[in-house]
């Protein structure tokens, strides 16, 4: 079960702070884990956000908005200059924010310390397609991938289906449909759904990929600090749960995990583009043929990026102490601790408990494991109980504008 723990020893009150953007429960992670050790930290958001009711956050500035890249970067910039944070190391947790600061990078480093890489590097997580065009540069095995120009291409497919229709970037695919893809499996569907994605994204950002077989339980993630190409700290993750059960969303229920196969694969991918900071890598194993296949590279801190803590590697620590030049040690994280999102795992354990997917006893197995909740925390119980009454509201405004 989770457990309660002690506070790390607190640095200096001398010390920099840290200015989060974004403060959901990734953002509140990362809020608790440096705000425990002394890190004043500052949190911006354009919405009522969990991390303004943690005693860890020092003060909480709501803007108008944080999609668009030149108005994100403004707000950041005069929030720092009107509260006198120069050199405060700036932590974005949201992959849009990340692709505005490594754009920017050069202009915000001239106030503030900046933890996004290089544009250079981080465009291969970035855009998906790049993505898989470097994994099979480096013989990393992923999904067959098509990026039809046009409907018209579409039959030259037909004979691959099921097929999922997905965006190159997903941020301007997701917040207007609320989807990572779409299943398509009939011709009817393939040609419905590609329709649907050219109403929100150019052509060239539509892609049609093969759909490996599985639910989450078959989905890994290899997330790591990294230091110019190299590892240093690491864990291994099984995502159990997800919502939804194929095309997961977000993970409910997390497990760290053994594979070293991934951990190779991954370390191939880094090297290759230098890449300097946090990043997870998700991959899903094949039943077909017993291979891992790449899914995504996620250049920030990811959703269950506080399970970190609780199997032994701190990344926001990590990435916090290697820009303010603190000595940090290389850790690893031990397997069969589990981090959970109560509010979302309810339900979907609960249908996979009907469906039998999932059986009583590794769901019990599972709450046995955890010893971390999401946004839960004993020694900072505000937020869970605010999401807990606002639940209605928080899930209104995570809906797409079509569907609202």
């Amino acid at each position: 079960m989770i457990q309660r723990t002690a506070e790390s020893r607190r640095l200096p009150s001398s010390t920099l702070g840290a200015l989060v953007v974004g403060g959901d429960h990734p953002g509140l992670g990362v809020v608790r884990s440096l705000g425990r050790r002394g890190i004043p930290v500052y949190v911006v958001d354009d919405q009522l956000c969990i991390s303004r009711f943690s005693r860890f956050a020092k003060r909480v500035v709501r803007v108008p908005d944080i999609l668009d890249e030149r108005r994100t970067l403004d707000s950041v910039l005069d929030i720092g200059r009107r509260f006198n944070l120069r050199n405060w190391v700036l932590i974005p947790t949201r992959d849009e924010t990340v692709a505005a600061f490594s754009r920017y990078r050069d202009e915000l480093a001239e106030f503030f310390t900046v933890t996004t890489g290089e544009w250079e590097s981080v465009q291969w997580a970035w855009d998906k397609k790049k993505t898989y065009e470097l994994a099979e540069s480096l013989d990393i095995p992923c999904p067959k991938t098509f990026n039809p120009k046009c409907a018209d291409e579409l039959p030259s497919l037909y004979d691959r289906l099921p097929l999922a229709i997905k965006p190159t970037v997903k941020e301007n695919f997701f917040y207007a449909t609320g989807a990572k893809a779409w299943r398509c499996d009939s011709i009817e569907q393939l040609h419905r759904n590609y329709d649907r994605a050219a109403r929100q994204i150019p052509p060239e950002e539509i892609l049609v990929q093969e759909i490996v077989p599985g639910d989450g339980s078959e989905q890994y993630s290899w997330c790591a600090f990294v230091r110019n190409g190299q590892p240093h700290s690491t864990l291994v993750a099984r995502r159990l749960r997800q919502h939804p059960r194929e095309f997961g969303r977000a993970a409910t229920y997390v497990e760290t995990a053994e594979a070293p196969v991934i951990e190779e694969l991954s370390e191939r991918f880094v090297r290759a583009i230098h890449y300097h900071g946090l990043v997870e890598i998700e991959y899903k194993r094949d039943q077909r043929d017993g291979r891992y296949k790449l899914l995504d590279v996620n250049a920030r801190a990811w959703g269950f990026h506080a399970l970190g803590a609780a199997s032994g590697v701190d990344f926001p620590w990590l990435l916090y102490a290697d820009k303010v030049g603190l000595s940090i040690e290389p850790a690893r994280a031990r397997p069969g601790v589990g981090w959970l999102r109560v509010l979302t795992d309810v339900p979907t354990a609960l249908s996979d408990l009907i469906h039998g997917s999932i059986s009583p006893v590794a769901y019990l197995k599972s709450l046995l494991a955890t010893r971390v909740e999401s946004v839960f925390a004993w020694s900072d119980p505000l937020p869970f109980l605010v999401e807990l009454i606002l639940l209605p509201w928080f899930i209104a405004k995570k809906l797409p504008s079509g569907s609202k």
